[in-house]
């Protein structure tokens, strides 16, 4: 074999992708059989690194991690040539295992097919496939658009083909908490699954499914999309990285992936913890946002908006804390800790801090009536000629209830045309240009390695990622950067820190031009404000990483909805993590006046969890852990007080206001830590905290006061919840 190094290359259970060749160019020659069957590729492109062309026609794969799957495209029929071309970037490694699935009885001359590639590495199997459609045509032109790890469904197929694609998927994500493999999962407008025969399927880690309907009823799926209890003691603990979206879900059968335990039937269960939002569904039947059908049942959620359950009454079980915004509902079902609502229809009573009729504590539920202002996530539909577009949502003021019910959601139609659609091995200077040019920018699913920032300066971009793309700055460089501009919206996309250390992984606006609250670009951003939408943040986890800030926000009327920023607490490598390994001071810095966060969560950060400088601000939920890891209490002090408090309203700031936030302890390297505050605000009139506490959890760590010196402390015989209702210029209740 000549060429650039690469070994042999086989695949177990088949004769074989048999390879013939490397020439030195890095093209292989070779055919893959199966029982007598061949399945004769004429040129199977491979080419090392990053940053390769795909091969002509075909979709680019790419990998950097141990063990990766991608889908690739045959071109002809199985009983003639075939013609496949693809590329992955291996970074360093030079072998892996295919396996091609084919059904000669689909594959007619001619016609264009998706195939599953499974690669192994490093004793690691993955699987991807994507049946094909009768048409032939339906998922390769999407694909051929989009990138191979898009999969789309077409109602013509077959409810088997759809279930062993989606259940292939699914096995290899469900515990594939820290690999590289990124899929979006979309079903094209029309009805699948039925009560004979329903669609129930499970969602593992960084998997998006969602509908390609311009409204969530165009696509209908009789069956269920489960997130189950993992089977490693954490529960759903650590169910984070995916997303449920535009579709409506009929609720029937056995469960996700053929369960055979009856307490799974007919009910939607979407057990999950942070990052793992739910939007613009319209769910008919029974859901759970907790497992209580496999224990352990701990949960940490939640993030639900613009959905419905009809008249259901959803059961929030041992979830600690949610947030559900501008959507309805027959009723909730309990609390545990915190639990807020705001613009929702049917939402339980304002009942934090009180007392039932027995004197027993009322379920601690925040609620707000509207929704001061909101923008709901853009999103990718096909129009009725069959075109890609990209609509992307008004902003609203005091809103209630969904954006779709009453009619069509307000807001733009982009065409798919107007989008640069990158894939993972594309450059950043390529991703730049792109945007210099005036184009909106659709990442596509995979890790994206910078070495400078993604620049986006004009107004009005739309930055969106499917299958929960991955920006990581390898070179100590920002992940992106956003011009002073109005009308930028960011949604979909992973931060995750690298090796070398950055100073923001996403930085909104440019301090240097931050305006006093006054004056024409004032008023076009209140108009038209900047928004995020399921933008999350990790240092640490995957691999080592530091920062100094996950998040930094300098523009105003800047929106952030459904924000996760997390140093992270446990990794694939154990030695990945640490006081000293995985460094990062803040996970939120808000400079900016005027912006609102509707579902902040932040955790574990050395430091400010959150630190808000900017006036007039505004927060609806907030969840958060301090660090675990802190060694001793002399590390994590600042100003002679020991600890950080996780919320920090600057001194100078004269307004705030929030709703229902929560800071929990568990100091499991040195249990006898303290912080002397779960949050820290000036003492003025302005600034208002509503519905606050404190919780120390597993007999590690003390809170010693909830807001500045104020409130019960919570400590490892103590666990809390201490509640504040109420604070403001150091009155409390």
């Amino acid at each position: 074999m000549t060429g650039r190094g690469l070994k042999r290359h086989y695949c177990p259970g088949w004769s074989g992708l048999s390879v013939a060749e490397v020439n030195d160019s890095g093209t292989v020659y070779g055919s893959a059989r199966r029982g007598g069957i061949g399945c004769t590729p004429s040129c199977f492109a491979w080419q090392l690194g990053r940053g390769g062309d795909a091969g002509t026609g075909c979709p680019t794969g790419s990998s950097t991690g141990a063990a990766a799957a991608s889908v690739v495209q045959f071109r002809g029929s199985v009983l003639s040539r075939l013609e496949m071309s693809v590329i992955f970037a291996r970074s360093g490694r030079d072998s892996a295992t295919y396996r091609f699935r084919t059904r000669p009885s689909s594959l007619g001359r001619g016609a264009i097919c998706l195939v599953s590639v499974a690669l192994a590495t490093a004793g690691v199997t993955g699987v991807a496939s994507a049946t094909p459609s009768p048409a032939g045509s339906t998922a390769s032109a999407s694909s051929m658009t989009l990138g191979p790890n898009v999969i789309v469904f077409d109602p013509s197929m077959s409810t088997a083909q759809i279930q062993a694609t989606v259940d292939a998927v699914a096995d290899q994500q469900m515990l594939n908490q820290f690999g590289t493999q990124r899929y979006a999962l979309l079903f094209k407008p029309g009805t699948y699954g039925s009560v004979a025969q329903p669609l129930n399927f499970q969602v593992g880690f960084y998997t998006e499914v969602a509908g390609l309907g311009l409204n969530p009823d165009d696509v209908t799926i009789n069956g269920s999309i489960d997130v189950y209890n993992q089977g490693d003691g954490s529960g759903a603990l650590d169910n984070f990285w995916r997303s449920l979206a535009n579709l409506h879900l009929a609720v029937t059968g056995p469960g996700g992936n053929h369960s055979t335990n009856g307490c799974y039937a007919n009910t939607e269960f979407w057990a999950v913890s942070q990052a793992s939002p739910v939007r613009r569904v319209d769910i008919t039947g029974h859901t759970t946002f907790m497992d209580y059908c496999t224990g352990p049942n701990y949960a940490s959620g939640g993030f639900v908006a613009d959905s419905s359950f009809g008249s259901d009454t959803p059961v929030n079980g041992s979830q600690q804390q949610f947030y559900v915004r501008n959507s309805a509902m027959g009723g909730w079902s309990n609390g545990v800790w915190n639990q807020v609502f705001s613009g929702d229809l049917g939402a339980p009573a304002q009942s934090f801090g009180t007392k039932k009729a027995d004197g027993s504590n009322a379920d601690p539920y925040t609620t707000l009536a509207t929704t001061p202002v909101s923008k709901e996530k853009p999103y990718l539909y096909l129009d009725a000629d069959g075109h890609y577009r990209v609509f992307v949502p008004s902003a609203q003021t005091n809103s209630r209830g969904t954006t779709w019910q009453s009619g069509q959601t307000p807001g733009r139609s982009l065409p798919l045309s107007s989008f640069f659609v990158a894939q993972p091995g594309d450059s950043t200077s390529k991703i730049n240009s792109a945007l210099a040019r005036g184009k909106n920018l659709l990442l596509t699913p995979g890790v994206y390695h910078t070495d400078r920032a993604i620049d986006v300066k004009r107004a009005d971009t739309v930055v969106l990622g499917l299958g929960l793309a991955t920006i990581e700055p390898d070179a100590g460089n920002i992940g992106m950067t956003t011009a002073d501009v109005p009308g930028i919206d960011v949604a979909g996309l992973i931060f995750d820190a690298g090796v070398k250390k950055s100073s923001a992984l996403l930085q909104v606006g440019d301090q240097r031009h931050h305006r006093d609250g006054h004056g024409s670009l004032h008023t076009s951003r209140s108009a038209n404000p900047t928004a995020l939408q399921d933008v999350f943040f990790r240092v640490g986890g995957a691999h080592v990483g530091r920062v100094e800030t996950g998040l930094v926000v300098n523009a105003d009327h800047t929106i952030l909805d459904d924000i996760w920023s997390w140093r992270a607490d446990h990794a694939q490598n154990a030695s990945d993590v640490g006081w000293t390994v995985n460094t990062a001071d803040n996970g939120v810095v808000i400079n900016g006046d005027d912006v609102t966060a509707t579902g902040l969560f932040a955790e574990h950060y050395q430091k400010y969890n959150v630190l808000w400088n900017g006036q007039r601000g505004e927060t609806i939920f907030f969840q958060n852990e301090l660090p675990y890891d802190a060694p001793n209490q002399a590390l994590w002090s600042h100003q002679g007080e020991p600890g950080y408090p996780a919320y920090k309203v600057a001194d100078s700031v004269r307004s705030h206001v929030a709703y229902g936030l929560g800071s929990y302890i568990y100091t499991n390297v040195n249990p006898s830590l303290h912080s002397a505050n779960g949050f820290e605000v000036p003492d003025t009139p302005g600034v208002v905290m509503h519905d606050i506490l404190t919780i120390s959890l597993n007999q590690a760590g003390t809170i010693d006061h909830v807001i500045n010196g104020v409130g019960a402390a919570v400590t490892p015989t103590y666990q809390g919840p201490s509640n504040i209702t109420f604070y403001s210029n150091g009155t409390s209740n």
